[in-house]
């Protein structure tokens, strides 16, 4: 698993600095299951919202799951978070 994610990040499929959206999606997947992370669904809401601006569907489903899980305080945490990831490229 851990040959994958290294694997995975030397492709920059889990860089967030590519900005592509398949690296923006699968950081959402990494913090929504916790896979190599401790899982976070404010970062994985996050990761999936910067995912689905860059047009990803998936990340657009997995973002609405996610949001039905999680409070209204924790939702604009994430968007907050997000704004402020995209201010900063």
């Amino acid at each position: 698993m851990a040959r994958m994610q290294l694997d995975l990040a030397s492709t920059g499929q889990l860089s967030p600095e590519s900005g592509s959206s398949d690296a923006l999606y699968n950081l959402g997947l990494m913090y929504s299951t916790g896979t190599e992370v401790e899982p976070n669904l404010v970062m994985a809401h996050k990761w999936f919202n910067l995912a689905a601006m860059k047009g990803s569907e998936a990340a657009r489903s997995y973002r609405a799951e996610l949001a039905q899980e999680m409070s209204k305080e924790e939702i604009a945490e994430a968007q907050r978070q997000a704004r402020e990831w995209l201010a900063n490229q």
